[in-house]
């Protein structure tokens, strides 16, 4: 029977594995500026999608009651009937968390708004009106 003699050559040695681990945290150093973005981005499109969902909720409450919510019901009318609000159907949203944005502040509701009967708004991650990229303002 004879003994496989193990080579003292063979193995990987401790420069080698610092190599792999620097091309590691490089290709982590570049490609995570790029995940944290889409991120972002994918909180923006979450908050468009939901006011869209709003919406249409609203448009229903009108469509049910012949009138939009007041800024005094604001969007909760769309969870609980207010007083003396005859021909309403809902709820017409699944629960409290559908009032707000990814970055779990409430959707802000005017009625009338602008330039339409109503208009709904969120301020981005900063929460503060203006700012560019997730920063920015969406309203509907």
């Amino acid at each position: 029977m004879t003994r496989s003699s193990r080579n003292p050559r063979s193995g990987v040695t401790l420069l080698e594995i610092m190599i792999v681990l620097a091309v590691i945290a490089l290709i982590v150093g570049f490609g995570a500026p790029r995940l944290m973005e889409s991120f972002g981005r994918a909180k923006t499109q979450a908050a468009e999608v939901a006011m869209a969902n709003l919406k249409g909720a609203v448009q229903l409450f009108y469509i049910d009651t012949g009138r939009y919510p007041t800024e005094a019901e604001g969007l909760a009318a769309l969870l609980a009937m207010p007083a003396s609000t005859a021909g309403w159907r809902g709820p017409y949203l699944d629960g409290e968390s559908d009032l707000t944005d990814p970055w779990g502040r409430p959707f802000l509701y005017a009625s009338p708004g602008s330039s339409s009967p109503f208009s709904l708004t969120t301020l981005g991650r900063d929460g503060t009106p203006g700012g560019q990229g997730e920063d920015s303002d969406i309203s509907l």
